[in-house]
């Protein structure tokens, strides 16, 4: 069969329709190709906003092999840049690390602005000479990559051809426009990373549906039933699942967490877990969110990057110290039952004789829809 074929097959409806072909678990040409029509071509989750707190604040990171640097600028805002130097090609940061003055490249010395303006070219036109007219210093600043951040989540359009994040993604913002307010990071105990084998998509159909749930979360199964979940889906943009039961932790003295102001009733005891195309998975209930952000590595691994925030902030609330401590712990344990799951899925791609599985029109939607995402994107980038 080949790969066209293999996809049209993805694209039926649900009550049809087979999975991705294993080609898009376990094939490095498959997976560089994702790369481009998926990840680079959307909005991709690469990091987040809490670890650049303050103006001047710089972290580089590397997203699928390109090397990225995000800056906190003056008046508050993230931009994100290529980390390369428009002399040589050198690294410009190589660790996280505030910037007292400028961004200086360690190999000749150009320096740039907070905001990417290339600012000095040291010796540029022979000793002491730091200007030349072939040197145009308004059009060598860095490349700017497109990015956008929501829920603290630092987005990045790295092809620049998405359309407008909030045009892209505005239904799942007006859904949850009652939890748009500022967002306050628990600390250490909130900051959770799980190295994982598996591809990156794998975690995403996972975490969209409650199927699993009776099997792999009895903790969480024990009071929020199967029957107690719905399916979230909206084609060409994002999956998931609600409960109607969410139950809030409760401390020895019956404390609670404050919760996010304004909420409506609908919040009181529901709570929603949305995977976000491409890779980062969302979950809000009334008193603290999370967000989990997907670094594909390679076919087969996966960092998952998990964090947590409440509506008050750790120091205005050090009496919920402890209960975030437990909090944390909760969803690390929850987290950590998927993982066996995912890897098998992985190991299980490998079956030459499986062909991407059929879905149960009933508890499957969510991942069939991500599944339908995905094989659109790659049709798209094939026919460009």
């Amino acid at each position: 069969m080949n790969k066209h074929s293999a996809l049209s097959t993805v694209l039926q409806d649900v009550e049809t329709a087979n999975g991705l072909p294993n080609e898009h678990y376990i094939d490095p040409a498959i997976f560089a190709e994702e790369k481009q029509s998926v990840l680079f071509a959307n909005w991709s989750g690469i990091g987040f906003g809490k670890d650049v707190p303050e103006p001047g604040d710089a972290k580089p990171i590397d997203f699928l092999g390109m090397p990225l640097l995000v800056v906190r600028d003056r008046d508050g805002s993230i931009g994100v840049f290529q980390n390369t130097c428009r002399h040589r090609g050198m690294i410009l940061i190589d660790k996280p690390q505030k910037i007292r003055g400028a961004i200086r490249c360690p190999y000749h010395s150009w320096c740039y602005g907070w905001d990417g303006k290339l600012r000095a070219t040291p010796h540029v036109g022979g000793p002491g000479q730091n200007t030349h007219d072939n040197i145009q210093m308004d059009k060598l600043g860095l490349f700017r990559v497109r990015s956008y951040v929501w829920r603290d989540v630092i987005f990045v359009n790295v092809d620049g051809n998405a359309p407008a994040f909030e045009e892209a993604h505005g239904s799942l913002m007006q859904r949850w426009a009652e939890f748009d307010q500022p967002l306050h990071h628990g600390g250490e105990s909130a900051s959770l990373r799980l190295d994982v084998k598996t591809n990156w998509k794998l975690a995403v159909e996972n975490y969209c549906e409650s199927y699993h749930l009776p099997w792999v979360h009895p903790g969480l199964n024990s009071y929020s039933r199967l029957e107690d979940h719905y399916s979230i889906e909206l084609r060409g943009q994002y999956s998931g699942q609600g409960t109607l039961v969410y139950r809030q932790l409760k401390g020895p003295e019956g404390e609670t967490f404050p919760d996010f102001e304004g909420l409506s009733a609908q919040w009181d005891e529901g709570a929603e877990y949305v995977a976000f195309y491409p890779n980062v998975l969302f979950g809000v209930q009334r008193d603290h969110s999370f967000a989990i952000l997907l670094e594909p590595v390679d076919c087969g691994n996966t960092v998952e990057h998990i964090e947590i925030y409440y509506a008050n902030s750790v120091e205005d609330t050090p009496e919920h110290d402890t209960l975030r401590l437990t909090n944390g712990q909760l969803w690390k344990t929850v987290f950590e039952e998927d993982v066996f799951v995912v890897e098998g899925m992985q190991k299980g791609r490998h079956g030459a004789l499986f062909d991407g599985g059929r879905f149960s029109p009933v508890m499957d939607g969510p991942t069939h829809n991500f599944h339908h995402w995905v094989a659109s994107q790659v049709e798209k980038g094939r026919a460009e």
